[in-house]
């Protein structure tokens, strides 16, 4: 039974917007993704660099080889004066890093115990510093949250203007690198304030996303429609075509070249296929007439003939020419009706087709069921069910009829207790005149057309002829003919 969940679209169109809309979505996720991962690079090469700068530019050795803290002193390393300004790239929220923190020499290492060095950056620093000449004898490198750092408690413990500024920027990291040259006993300490990840660029991403939804799956449903309503149309007409079998107005020819030429093919094929149906309902009708007027004529000859018994054996006999030929004539009609479907009660259908054989004296019972109503061709549905109880009574002796809904199928199910078919021989018996093992012979049984007639009508409905058996081969269990028809 289909699941009640679809989530992937049965649909050409539904099936290829999403696709696409998948397709960028992938596309779209990879793109930000990598933006992304070069921002963070970019960030951490910008973070680096700022160390490197200020440990390079910070101090500079006195006459015994101590490093001497240049903005204490307010030079630059080419000895010239610094300007009052702030540290370019750092800060709190940009440029407001106290300067005066952001260099300073330190007797220890300023990693405090419970922190862990961060490897990554300490390379990358090492790497910058060794290709500026500096002789590198230790260096560390940690990350710490801006309240947590020890300097900046201590100095805003006695000035309230730096604690407001601190804690207005308290969600913001600090990087401290701690350098110790060779031959110094001192350590240069630097701070960089880690500045928050900026948006800008996901949220470009995320408008661009959206645009191109809008731009790209509004073209192209545009364009998926004008080829996707020629082919519904198509398949409609098919499914009509295939019911009735009678052709209509020929389809509007529309759409690209290639669906507008698959439909003047189908229109020509239609036209085709329904005069040859025509041709034929005209020969049927005349190979009927033309047989059974020389049968009527033949079956009042018959009286003349004295002997009483060959009298009633060439009567059966016309009789079952006849019968085959209503069952030829009406066999090639299945699906050819003009009228269009009528809604019908089925469980009252199918009691008043129980009632013909219980009028005659046949064992024929009706199980009780829900009320079920579908649009049937009534006339073609009784005689196939007719055919099916008939077939049951004939092989098992009686037949028990019961109409049911299951899933997404109406059943109309007759049973019975018979010898059942073989499971090799189930397929074949549902083909025109085969007829079963040697009990299912002309003296029992029919020409061989009525599970032929009973499956047609089942088709024309759009369902389906399924016989099993009950309880085995031989088991006394029965047949069990079902007409499945779409609910």
């Amino acid at each position: 039974m289909r699941s009640s969940l679809q989530i992937w679209p049965r649909s050409l169109l539904g099936q290829t917007l999403l696709a696409t809309a998948l397709a960028l979505l992938a596309a779209q996720a990879i793109s930000t993704f990598l933006l992304f991962r070069a921002a963070e690079e970019r960030h951490e090469t910008a973070l680096v660099n700022a160390a490197a700068f200020r440990l390079i530019g910070g101090a500079r050795p006195d006459r015994n080889g101590r490093a001497i803290a240049r903005e204490r002193r307010g030079e630059r390393a080419d000895g010239r004066r610094i300007e009052r300004r702030e540290w370019p790239g750092g800060g709190m929220g940009g440029s407001h890093f106290p300067r005066r923190f952001a260099y300073q020499l330190s007797p220890a290492s300023p990693v405090l115990a419970e922190e862990t060095r961060d490897q990554a950056r300490e390379a990358a620093l090492r790497d910058l510093l060794d290709r500026q000449g500096i002789a590198v004898a230790d260096l560390t490198v940690t990350e710490r949250p801006l309240m947590s750092d020890p300097l900046l408690q201590k100095a805003s413990a006695r000035r309230p203007r730096l604690r407001t500024r601190l804690a207005a920027e308290s969600g913001q990291a600090l990087l401290v690198a701690g350098l110790r040259r060779d031959g110094a006993a001192q350590w240069e300490v630097v701070r960089v304030p880690i500045r928050e990840r900026e948006n800008r660029a996901i949220r470009a991403i995320l408008l661009q996303t959206l645009v191109l939804f809008v731009v790209l799956m509004g073209l192209l449903w545009l364009v998926l429609r004008r080829i996707t309503r020629p082919l519904a149309d198509l398949r409609a007409r098919t499914a009509r075509f295939s019911a009735s079998g009678t052709p209509s107005e020929p389809l509007a020819v529309r759409g690209p070249s290639d669906i507008s030429s698959l439909i003047a093919a189908h229109n020509a094929m239609e036209a085709r296929i329904g005069a040859m149906l025509n041709e034929k309902d005209v020969m049927l009708g005349a190979i009927g007439h033309d047989l059974k007027t020389p049968l009527a004529a033949l079956r009042v000859r018959i009286e003349a003939v004295e002997d009483e018994a060959q009298r009633e054996r060439m009567a059966a006999t016309i009789e079952e020419l006849v019968r085959t030929l209503d069952e030829i004539l009406e066999l090639a009609r299945v699906g050819r009706a003009d009228a269009p479907p009528e809604r019908a009660e089925l469980s009252t259908l199918a009691a008043s087709v129980v009632e013909e054989f219980e009028d005659m004296g046949q064992p024929v019972a009706m199980a009780e069921g829900p009320r079920i109503s579908a649009p049937v061709h009534i006339t073609w549905l009784k005689r196939g069910l007719r055919n099916l109880i008939a077939n049951a009574v004939r092989y098992g002796g009686e037949a028990e009829v019961s109409v049911q809904r299951e899933g997404d199928e109406i059943v109309l199910r007759v049973e019975d207790r018979g010898p059942g078919i073989p499971g090799d021989r189930i397929a074949a018996m549902l083909e025109p005149f085969v007829r079963g093992e040697a009990s299912r012979n002309r003296e029992t049984g029919g020409a061989g057309l009525g599970l032929t007639l009973a499956r047609a009508v089942a088709e024309q409905h759009g369902g389906a002829l399924v016989l099993t058996n009950r309880a085995g081969i031989g088991g006394g269990g029965g047949l069990r003919a079902e007409l499945r028809l779409p609910a």
